[in-house]
């Protein structure tokens, strides 16, 4: 039998033209998302005086209250927020080899709206604002808060992923419990809140982007792109982890380590998102699934890839949430919901494989 060995570069040069022109075509799409983002609301800016203010190119100062003080902000804060949820989601999926893992799916964000609760109600970290919206008085503390929380969470999935036979399912429904327990907790605190307080609580339970200012959206920033960078620096170690731990250990792979670094690292995206921006559902369960269909299980493009994707769809859905109800302001959160749960019904109905 004769093999054509010049044949396997050729074929491997296409296999990876395809995934970098998917992450080219995700970087346009959320640029031309993002412009589109900051023109449409209540007050229609055209294309070209937004390119003019972005850039500085003239000097009118007609749109630059709206763009930088309001819309832009908010865009950004979808784009970190959809990353950091989504490559957090990718990890978890890959770290606890579970299809339906997410910040979300596995109680991480309602562990980590637990603890970002904790602080602003009995802590002091949080105030009133004018609009109704807690603003955050110490960022720091209250994310540390929230990110206690979620390494509670996280050690017990982790434990409980080391049981032998523990299936997928049987992490999810974990989750589930960990999610209603911490969920409890916070309405517990909200029970022994006074009435400003509790309105406030109730707010900021809503997934907003559009309560960030730009110290908040500074912190998010930084975490979630060393996170990013991170996980990128790991695709070769979750690809091995995808064949097994024994094949990951045979190819020298320290699985624990990994799996716990992961892990740790994922709960801290997640609890300084969920501590600024609220709990928003699904996004790290969709994005990684939709990515995989179209670019395959490669972790080297697979993390990109979500990470465009959860900009996308998270910038998106906020868009569209500020222009269903003008001059209202729908929660992102509820769309994303609306979003994920036919996702997840589905992905549990199939019995989807990774």
């Amino acid at each position: 039998m004769h093999i054509d060995k010049a044949a396997f570069p050729k074929e491997y040069s296409l296999y990876i033209r395809r995934k970098v022109l998917f992450l080219i075509a995700g970087i346009s799409l959320l640029l031309i998302v993002m412009l589109l983002s900051i023109c449409f609301g209540s007050v229609i800016i055209p294309v070209p005086d937004v390119v003019k203010a972005l850039f500085k190119i003239s000097e009118t100062e007609k749109w630059n209250t709206i763009i930088f003080h309001i819309r832009l902000p908010r865009v950004l804060a979808s784009i970190m927020a959809g990353i950091g949820l989504s490559i957090s989601g990718t990890a978890m999926q890959s770290l606890l080899r579970n299809p339906l893992g997410s910040p979300f799916t596995l109680g991480i964000s309602q562990a980590a709206g637990f603890g970002a609760a904790l602080s602003v109600m009995i802590l002091g970290t949080g105030v009133m604002g004018s609009t109704g919206a807690i603003a955050i008085t110490n960022p720091y503390l209250t994310s540390i808060s929230a990110f206690i929380a979620c390494l509670v969470t996280t050690g017990a999935l982790i434990g409980i992923s080391k049981v032998k036979h523990a299936s997928p399912m049987v992490l999810v429904l974990t989750g589930v419990a960990l999610g209603s327990l911490f969920q409890a907790g916070t309405m517990f605190l909200q029970f022994f809140a006074d009435d400003v307080q509790l309105a406030a609580m109730v707010f900021w339970t809503f997934g907003d982007v559009g309560r960030i200012n730009w110290q908040e959206l500074f912190i998010i920033t930084i975490i979630v792109s060393l996170g990013l960078v991170y996980f990128m620096t790991q695709g070769w170690n979750y690809n091995a982890l995808d064949a097994g731990n024994e094949t990951a250990k045979s190819l020298g792979v320290s699985v624990e380590r990994v799996r716990i670094t992961g892990m740790v690292v994922a709960s801290l995206v997640t609890s300084v998102i969920i501590a600024f921006i609220g709990i928003i559902g699904f996004i790290g369960l969709v994005c990684p699934h939709i990515v995989r269909r179209i670019i395959g299980d490669d972790h080297r493009f697979l993390i990109p890839g979500s990470a465009l994707m959860g900009g996308i769809i998270l910038l998106g859905a906020d868009t569209l949430a500020r222009l269903i109800l003008i001059p209202h302001v729908f929660p992102v959160a509820i769309l994303t919901s609306f979003l994920g749960v036919p996702v997840f019904i589905s992905l549990i109905i199939k019995g989807y494989k990774r």
